[in-house]
């Protein structure tokens, strides 16, 4: 391995080991007293109505743009993303979305993406191609549902109209 790719590799390995330190604090600095549970700052910050899911997204995001910073692919990206959106969106649920934020840990989740895609980079793109692939069929299939949703209520009431008319 030449010099200057034995430094690069280095340099990122000691981003990662940051963001997976970052990524602790944020998802599992703390035991719950009694248990095996861990949570971290994020879930305590999300308990803050309205602010505290925004903070959290903010600090998620970071991880995500170093990410790009690392190369990561788009669909690696996507699924970073998509961590941090679900977490951030099902969050602002009041105490449902606090617990789950507590289970979910997006930011460790991602860190191991990243991971994955630093060490081993052909299976974390097949593995992010999957998943985006199985997002766009969801997606089609939501928007499928809708149109065929909006087709048979403009039948009923189609139908329903001429019968008072």
């Amino acid at each position: 391995m030449p010099a200057a790719d034995a430094g690069t590799a280095l340099l990122a390995d000691r981003r990662i080991e940051r963001l997976r330190a970052f990524a602790r604090v944020l998802d599992s600095a703390f035991v719950l007293p009694g248990t095996r549970f861990r949570f971290g700052v994020d879930a305590i910050i999300g308990l803050v109505p309205g602010l505290g899911d925004a903070v959290g997204a903010v600090f998620s995001a970071y991880i995500v743009l170093q990410a790009i910073r690392l190369g990561a692919s788009r669909a690696t990206l996507l699924r970073m993303v998509w961590n941090v959106a679900v977490e951030t969106v099902v969050g602002v649920v009041p105490i449902l979305g606090d617990l789950f934020d507590a289970g979910y840990k997006a930011n460790l989740r991602n860190v191991r993406l990243l991971d994955l895609h630093v060490t081993e980079p052909e299976r974390a793109r097949a593995s992010s191609r999957r998943f985006v692939a199985l997002l766009v069929l969801a997606v089609l299939l939501v928007v499928a549902g809708i149109a065929a949703a909006a087709i048979l209520f403009a039948i009923a009431l189609s139908a329903a109209v001429r019968r008072y008319f």
